[in-house]
C-alpha cells in the first residue's frame, strides 16, 4: 500500500529527533516540510526530493504529501514537535478520512518530543503533577476559547505550559494571559525560546515578574514555551523548578510511612 509518513521532528534540530523517525526518513523518497524545518534536519534529506513552503501553507503540504504518496513514493511529512501536539497529525487524518482514502494509503503518525517535554527536562521537575497545555494562537481557535481554557486550568491548579504566546502581529491573547495570570503572582514561571537550536534561550522568573514585563518582553515570540509552576511547584536551590509529587508529606527520608514506628 501506498505509504505516508507523519514524521516529529521534535522541539528543535536534531537533538530530539528519534531513532523511529530517522528510519522512516531513510526510507523515504520524498519529504514535505515547512522551510524552516527542512534546513534544520539538511543533514538527514540527502538524496531525497524535498518540498518546501513557508507560514500558514499547511494545507498546501499535506495535499502535496498526500499526492506524492498516492502516486507511489514512500512519502513523509514533516511537523516540529509532536505530531498530535498542535501538528500536521489532525490535518492530514482528517483531509485523508475526507476523501476517503484510508483502502489506498497507510497513514503513520510517529511521535516526538514537545517542546513542553524538552524544557521540563533542562528547567528541573516541574511536571510532576497534572499539567494542562494550551496555545494562545487564535488563528485557528477563537480568542474566547482560549481564555475559558488558560482561567480553567489556573483556577484548576494544573502546571501549564503555554505554545505560540505571540508574535508580532497576535498580542491580544498574551495579553489576556497576562491579566489572567496577575491573579496568581507568585508561581515560578520557565520561558523557553529556541529549544534544541543554536539560540536556545532558558529563563527563570516568577508570574509576578512576567505579568510586570508585559506585552513587550523581548524574550516573548513563536519560537517561546513557557511553563507556568502550580501552587506547589518552587525553585530548587540551584535555581530551577520542583512540583513536588508529594512523597516526603506521606513518606519520610528512608522511604518509611510517617508515624509507622510511632
Amino acid at each position: 500500500m501506498n505509504r505516508l509518513y507523519i514524521i516529529s521532528s521534535g522541539a528543535g534540530g536534531e537533538s530530539y529527533i528519534s531513532a523511529e523517525a530517522r528510519e522512516a526518513l531513510r526510507e523515504c523518497e520524498v519529504v514535505v516540510s515547512y522551510v524552516k524545518y527542512a534546513k534544520e534536519l539538511k543533514e538527514l534529506l540527502e538524496g531525497k526530493e524535498v518540498i518546501t513552503s513557508g507560514m500558514t501553507k499547511e494545507i498546501q503540504r499535506c495535499k502535496e504529501a498526500i499526492d506524492s504518496a498516492l502516486s507511489g513514493k514512500t512519502t513523509a511529512i514533516i511537523s516540529n514537535g509532536d505530531v498530535n501536539v498542535y501538528g500536521m497529525a489532525t490535518l492530514i487524518v482528517e483531509m485523508v478520512d475526507e476523501e476517503n482514502l484510508w483502502e489506498r494509503l497507510e497513514v503513520r503518525s510517529l511521535p516526538g518530543v514537545t517542546a513542553l517535554l524538552a524544557v521540563a527536562s533542562k528547567a528541573g521537575a516541574p511536571l510532576s503533577q497534572d499539567f494542562a497545555v494550551v496555545s494562545l494562537s487564535d488563528r485557528l481557535t477563537d480568542i474566547e476559547v482560549i481564555r475559558r481554557r488558560v482561567e480553567a486550568a489556573l483556577e484548576g491548579d494544573f502546571v501549564l505550559g503555554i505554545y505560540n504566546p505571540k508574535s508580532r502581529s497576535r498580542v491580544k491573547p498574551y495579553e489576556m494571559f497576562l491579566e489572567r495570570l496577575a491573579n496568581y503572582p507568585d508561581r515560578p514561571v520557565v520561558v523557553a525560546s529556541n529549544v534544541g537550536r543554536e539560540r536556545e534561550k532558558i529563563v527563570y522568573t516568577s508570574s509576578h515578574k512576567l505579568v510586570e514585563a508585559g506585552v513587550e518582553n523581548p524574550d516573548m515570540g513563536m519560537s517561546t514555551l513557557l511553563l507556568v509552576g502550580n501552587s506547589n511547584s518552587r525553585f530548587t536551590k540551584n535555581g530551577k523548578v520542583l512540583t513536588p509529587r508529594g512523597y516526603f508529606d506521606k513518606y519520610d527520608s528512608a522511604g518509611e510511612l510517617k508515624g509507622s514506628r510511632e
